[in-house]
């Protein structure tokens, strides 16, 4: 039995509010703004289900609805609840001064990312100040196999639990360049322990390299990684892989040796 299905039969699970967050989290960049019908669907319940929730979710503040188009949208009290955890997140404040010197350093966009199930979801952002193509905004969630990120952090764990994470995955090809071989990507992840970081070049977007390094808390654990995104059009991997190879190491390292809590 998953954790999910664990978790959903013990009597301290709320029912209730797990479908009113699901409900919440029903709207996309592609659902930014649904009628009731549409609203249930996407959160897969029954109508009068989500018009019970989304009216409590209306008075609550976290939703706003239309009263003329009767169109339900997420209203801007439902930023709290992921600004709480920004503003309360110890590998965040700690992380930021260090980030941002990189990035004043490289040039480019620099990201903390932390593993949560299959993704990495990026926490901290330091932009770029030249052109960037590429949207990545802080709680964005990419795939952990095709991602510099999600394989530096897959580097630093045991063999066991890496490999059955990457056998889990449904491995899409996003690219061309997406490699979604398991066999190829246990040997990438051999090489990042090797070089102690990892590398991907166009396979979530393209164009864009990017390489990452683990941050470790002070048991040896992985407790989220230092990205650099740098686009084709400035760089070549072999550039990336040199230059920006080393810079994110001992950015990673700098953080790890900072007061940091042991990883969950």
């Amino acid at each position: 039995m998953n954790d999910m299905a664990h978790n959903e039969e013990s009597r301290l699970y709320i029912n209730s509010l797990a479908r009113g967050l699901q409900l919440l989290t029903a709207f996309t960049a592609d659902r930014p703004a649904m009628k009731l019908g549409d609203l249930a669907v996407a959160a897969g319940m029954t109508k009068s289900a989500a018009q019970r929730f989304a009216f409590t979710l209306v008075a609550l503040g976290y939703l706003h609805k239309n009263e003329a188009t009767k169109v339900y949208s997420l209203a801007p009290s439902s930023l709290e609840i992921g600004l709480r955890y920004l503003q309360t997140n110890q590998l965040i404040k700690t992380a930021n001064p260090y980030v941002h010197a990189l990035n004043r350093a490289c040039q480019e966009t620099c990201i903390v990312a932390e593993l949560d199930g299959h993704d990495v979801v990026y926490i901290a952002r330091f932009p770029t100040h030249r052109e960037m193509f590429v949207n990545m905004p802080i709680g964005m969630r990419l795939p952990v196999y095709c991602t510099a990120t999600g394989r530096s952090i897959l580097a630093c764990l045991p063999d066991e639990a890496a490999f059955a994470l990457l056998a889990a995955c449904d491995r899409v090809a996003y690219t061309s360049e997406t490699i979604t071989d398991l066999g190829r990507l246990k040997s990438l992840l051999v090489e990042a322990r090797e070089r102690g970081f990892a590398w991907a070049n166009g396979e979530y977007y393209n164009g864009d390299i990017n390489i990452s390094a683990a941050i470790l808390a002070p048991n040896g654990k992985p407790i989220g990684a230092v990205n650099i995104s740098a686009p084709s059009t400035r760089w070549t991997l072999a550039t990336a892989i040199a230059e920006l190879g080393p810079q994110v190491v001992e950015t990673a390292r700098a953080i790890a040796s900072s007061n940091l809590a042991p990883a969950r």
